[in-house]
């Protein structure tokens, strides 16, 4: 395929984010380069956006973090991917343009059945929900998963895959609409955090056990409250702070309950790191995702120059699930 020199991209300027041009860019050796159909929009990416989560070091200064498309080119030491294979990925950087760079090891391939809008869906989601609920917490079969924030794209994705594994699930959500979507998503009971006490409900709908493992992206205030409905030897996962970084701690319950408190961001990771969470999800997830057991949740789609009403949406946290750039 004969290439243009030059692609449509997002950059950020002063805050905001720009329809520029950029070159195209050229793979290294184990990389490919994609052409996109379609990119996921993310928290992170609000927080790039605002100056508070710098791009790592090498990577795109271009926001977006997940991709869906067709790879148009490879580098010297890839073999397993070929121009004109369908593909979604997780990449550092790059998402918000015409074409992206992604390490060959962290391309997959699209789920039967899933179009190119879909698959965008997946990655930065589906990564992050292994590595953290699966990987980290250990989360096993008929344990009691709380899930924070239950209809955001993470939220969504850890319902359905705790429940493919038969976990329990309680997620909060801010209104009866989003508590009722997650119910109906699987979620086994769905707390309206504007209206109920999450601690109260939580050890109520428990019996006063607790939950055994926690993912949480609020922080703040709510880390010394999920102290509190968590189980004997239960595991909380810190992956956002949208509430604050800095909480005071009792560690009183931390040593008579011992629990583990840990945490992950995906996006400084390695790519060996990133790709064993792959290759867990190709024999894992991927069969669900092309039976249709688990499926991504499509809020809204915008096309590329749009990219700040889509923030704009994220923002006001009014959506369920994930929202897309049509590129």
């Amino acid at each position: 395929m004969q290439l243009t020199n030059s692609m449509r991209a997002i950059e950020i300027v002063a805050k905001a984010l720009k329809l520029t041009k950029r070159p195209i860019p050229t793979p290294a050796d184990y990389q490919v380069l994609i052409k996109i159909v379609a990119a996921g929009v993310n928290r992170p990416d609000i927080m790039q956006r605002k100056g508070l989560y710098p791009a790592p070091s090498g990577a795109s200064d271009i926001p977006g973090l997940e991709i869906a498309g067709t790879v148009v080119a490879t580098g010297a030491a890839v073999s397993h991917l070929k121009p004109g294979d369908s593909v979604c990925a997780l990449v550092t950087g790059g998402g918000y343009a015409e074409y992206c760079l992604a390490s060959a090891a962290l391309c997959l391939p699209i789920p039967e059945g899933l179009s190119f809008i879909q698959a965008a869906a997946l990655p930065e989601t589906f990564f992050t929900v292994w590595s953290t609920v699966f990987d980290r917490a250990h989360l096993l079969p008929n344990e009691t998963l709380l899930v924070h924030g239950g209809s955001s794209g993470i939220g969504t994705a850890a319902i359905q895959l705790a429940k493919a594994f038969h976990a329990k699930v309680i997620v909060t959500a801010g209104s009866e609409a989003k508590c009722q979507f997650c119910m109906e998503l699987g979620a086994d009971d769905a707390i309206n955090y504007k209206e109920q006490d999450f601690v109260e409900e939580t050890n109520r709908l428990t019996d006063n056990k607790g939950v055994d493992v926690i993912l949480d992206m609020i922080g703040g205030d709510y880390f010394p409250r999920n102290l509190k409905c968590m189980a004997s030897e239960a595991r909380l996962v810190q992956i956002a702070i949208q509430n604050g970084a800095k909480a005071e701690i009792n560690l009183l319950p931390i040593m008579l309950k011992r629990l583990t408190i840990t945490g992950s961001t995906l996006r400084t990771r390695n790519d060996a790191f990133k790709a064993h969470i792959a290759q867990k999800l190709y024999k894992n997830v991927w069969p669900l995702l092309a039976t249709g057991k688990v499926k991504p949740v499509i809020y809204s789609t915008f096309a590329l120059n749009d990219a700040a009403f889509a923030h704009e949406l994220i923002e006001s946290s009014r959506h369920i699930g994930k929202i897309i750039l049509e590129v």
